[in-house]
C-alpha cells in the first residue's frame, strides 16, 4: 500500500487519519468520482455545482480566463465540494498559464537561453504566487522532455533542451519556485517526449529509446526529481517499447507499442516499481489520438486506472465516461486494492497540499488580496530580463551587425509562413487580436531611422480576389518571373520573420510564387536576415541564410530587445539549448 508518511507526502498523523477515514466514509459513486479531473464547460454557478453533485470529480482543470473570473469559479468550486478539490493550471510559461492576465516570464527553451538557472526559478516562483492567488493548488509543469529531435512538433520552444542536465537542474528550480507558494508540481510528459517527430494529439509517437539510451536521459531526470520530491507527474500517451520488452520479452506488438497511460509495463513495472515514484499519477488528456485509438473508450478508462495512472484527465461526456469506470470497477478491471491506492495517492495529495486543515471558505484568499499579486510590474521586469539575455544569435558568418540607418536604409520585411490550419490556427484564435510581430518589428525599425516596407505576397493578394479570378491569378503567380535589379535596386537589407505555430509540423511553407522575397534565394544578392520567433529549428528549411536569429516568442518586449540588438545598442547573450543547425552540415556556413 501507500506510504503517506514518506516524501512527496510526509504527513502526519493527522494527515493520514483523514485520507483513511475519508476514504471510508465515501460512497462507490463519490469513489469514482474521485478519478476524474474536468474541463469545466462553464463558470455558471448552477453548471459548476452541478458537476460536482452529479460525478463528485477529484479536480478540475479549467479553461482560460481573467484572475476575477478564475477566482470566482474557484471559490464557488471549492466551497461547494464534498472533498477539497485540486485545481490545475498550465504554468508552463509563468502565471499566465493560471490566468488571461498572468505574467508571462518567458517559454521553456527562452529560459534555458539565458544560461542562468535563476530564470526556471523565477518562473517556477512567479506561477505559483499568481496561480495560488486565485484558488489554484495543482500545475501541469515543468515540462521535462528532452529535445533530442527537431522535428518534434510540439516540444520545440516547451521544454528546456536537448541537454540532460541542464533539463534536470532548470526543472528542480521551477519546481522549488512554484513549491513555495504551496502549489504541488506536475512534471511531463513521462516516459518522456522528443524523440519522435509525430504528435500524440494526432498519432502515435513512442520513445524508441533503448533501456540503457533511456536510464541515461529521461530516468535521469525522473529520478532526480523524485529524489527532490517530486509529487506528481503527467503520464503522455508515449509508448516506451524497449522497457516493455524488458520486463516481457514475449510481449506483442500491441504491449510493445501501448501508450504509457494504458501500459502496466511503463506505469507500475518502471515507474513504481524499478523507480520507486511514491506519487500522484495523472494522465494526460483523453481526446488525444494516442490514447483513443488504442482501444475503446468504454475500456480505455477502467484500463488508465488498472495500469497505473490515479487521475483521468477530462470527461468526453460525463454521463457515459462515469458509467464505463464504474463498469470497470465493477467487472474487476480495476481491483479493489487499486482503486484504494489511487485514491490514498488523490487524498494524500490534498493532505500534503494542507486541504484538509482549512474550513471551505478558507481556502481561497481575500479576494483583494488575490488580485493584487497579479501582473506585478516588478514580475513583467523580469520578462524584459529573459528576452534580453535569452535572444539567441545563432549564425552569422557574414559582416552584416549591427545594422543602421546609414548602412542599410530601405529595409524590406518579409514574413515566412506555417501550415495555416490546425493546432497552429486554434491557438491563433485562443490568443484573440495581436499585434502580428513583422507589424511591431516595422514600427520598431522605422522609430530607429529605417525605411520599412513590408512585402506582401502574390498569393496574398490572389487570395483577395473574387474565386473566379483565383485560378487564373494563381497561374500567373506560379509563372512569374522578376528580375534581380528589382530587389538589389530597392532595398539595403532584407529581414525574413518566420512566425510558424506548432501543428503537424513547425516547417517553413514556402508559396507557388517563383523569384520572390518569400524565399530568401537572394542572400548573395542582397544583406538578409532570418529571424525565427517561435520554433528554434528554422534553419533546416534556410541553410543558405549567413545571418538566424531565435528569439523563441513573439512578445513585445521580445522584439524590443531584438532590434535593440540588431542595431547594436545590446549584444546578443542568449545560448542555444538545443541545436538549432539540426544536425546539418549545410547550416552552418
Amino acid at each position: 500500500m501507500v506510504n503517506l508518511r514518506v516524501k512527496p507526502y510526509n504527513l502526519d498523523d493527522e494527515g493520514v487519519k483523514w485520507v483513511e477515514e475519508t476514504i471510508k466514509s465515501m460512497t462507490l459513486e463519490e469513489k469514482i468520482g474521485q478519478l476524474f479531473i474536468n474541463m469545466g464547460a462553464s463558470r455558471d454557478e448552477e453548471y459548476l455545482k452541478s458537476i460536482l453533485d452529479n460525478y463528485h470529480i477529484g479536480g478540475v482543470r479549467y479553461n482560460p480566463g481573467t484572475a476575477e473570473e478564475v477566482y470566482d469559479q474557484n471559490k464557488i468550486l471549492q466551497e461547494n465540494s464534498k472533498i477539497p478539490l485540486l485545481i490545475a493550471a498550465n504554468t508552463e510559461m509563468g502565471g499566465n498559464g493560471a490566468c488571461t492576465d498572468g505574467t508571462y516570464i518567458g517559454n521553456e527553451v527562452k529560459i534555458a537561453a539565458t544560461n542562468d538557472k535563476k530564470y526556471a526559478y523565477e518562473m517556477g516562483r512567479v506561477s505559483g504566487v499568481e496561480a495560488a492567488a486565485i484558488g489554484c493548488n495543482w500545475s501541469f509543469a515543468p515540462i521535462v522532455d528532452i529535445n533530442k529531435n527537431w522535428r518534434n512538433p510540439i516540444i520545440s520552444i516547451r521544454t528546456w533542451s536537448a541537454d540532460v542536465e541542464q533539463t534536470l537542474e532548470l526543472s528542480l528550480e521551477y519546481m522549488r519556485g512554484i513549491q513555495e507558494s504551496g502549489i504541488a508540481p506536475a512534471a511531463k510528459h513521462f516516459p518522456g517526449d522528443g524523440i519522435d517527430e509525430r504528435d500524440q494529439h494526432l498519432s502515435f509517437a513512442p520513445n524508441s529509446l533503448s533501456v540503457e539510451e533511456w536510464d541515461a536521459t529521461f530516468g535521469r531526470v525522473y529520478s532526480g526529481l523524485f529524489e527532490a520530491g517530486l509529487p506528481s507527474i503527467m503520464a503522455g500517451h508515449i509508448a516506451l517499447p524497449e522497457y516493455v520488452r524488458h520486463f516481457n520479452p514475449n510481449a506483442t506488438t500491441q504491449e510493445l507499442y501501448m501508450p504509457a497511460t494504458l501500459s502496466k509495463y511503463i506505469l507500475t513495472d518502471l515507474l513504481r516499481g524499478k523507480m520507486g515514484f511514491n506519487g500522484l499519477v495523472v494522465t494526460d488528456a483523453s481526446h488525444m489520438v494516442a490514447m483513443t485509438s488504442a482501444m475503446k473508450r468504454s475500456e480505455m478508462l477502467p484500463t488508465a486506472i488498472a495500469a497505473g495512472s490515479d487521475l483521468f484527465l477530462f470527461f468526453n461526456d460525463p454521463d457515459e465516461d462515469f458509467n464505463w469506470m464504474m463498469e470497470g470497477y465493477k467487472k474487476g478491471i480495476i481491483t479493489e486494492e487499486r482503486l484504494e491506492e489511487a485514491l490514498t495517492r488523490i487524498l494524500g495529495t490534498k493532505a500534503a497540499l494542507g486541504l484538509h486543515k482549512k474550513a471551505k471558505t478558507e481556502i481561497l484568499p481575500a479576494k483583494e488580496e488575490a488580485m493584487a499579486k497579479i501582473g506585478l510590474e516588478e514580475n513583467k521586469e523580469i520578462a524584459k530580463e529573459v528576452a534580453d539575455k535569452g535572444i539567441t544569435l545563432v549564425k552569422n558568418t557574414q559582416e552584416l551587425l549591427p545594422i543602421s540607418p546609414d548602412k542599410q536604409k530601405r529595409v524590406l520585411l518579409v514574413e515566412a509562413k506555417g501550415t495555416e490550419g490546425g493546432f497552429g490556427k486554434f491557438l491563433e484564435l485562443m490568443g484573440g487580436a495581436k499585434k502580428k510581430p513583422i507589424d511591431t518589428l516595422k514600427d520598431l525599425l522605422e522609430a530607429e531611422g529605417f525605411q520599412v516596407e513590408i512585402w506582401e505576397s502574390p498569393m496574398d493578394k490572389v487570395m483577395k480576389l473574387p474565386k473566379e479570378e483565383m485560378a487564373k491569378a494563381m497561374a500567373n503567380v506560379y509563372a512569374a518571373k522578376r528580375p534581380i535589379a528589382d530587389l538589389t535596386d530597392n532595398y539595403d537589407l532584407i529581414i525574413n520573420i518566420a512566425n510558424v505555430n506548432p501543428n503537424t509540423d513547425q516547417r517553413v511553407q514556402w508559396p507557388a510564387s517563383k523569384g520572390t522575397p518569400d524565399i530568401p534565394f537572394y542572400v548573395n544578392e542582397v544583406p538578409t536576415i532570418f529571424v525565427s520567433v517561435k520554433c528554434p529549428f528554422h534553419l533546416a528549411d534556410v541553410p543558405q541564410v549567413k545571418t538566424y536569429i531565435n528569439t523563441y516568442d513573439d512578445n513585445a518586449v521580445t522584439l524590443e530587445a531584438l532590434v535593440q540588438k540588431l542595431v547594436g545598442k545590446s549584444e546578443f547573450k542568449g545560448v542555444s539549448p538545443v541545436d538549432a543547425f539540426c544536425g546539418f552540415g549545410d547550416t552552418h556556413f
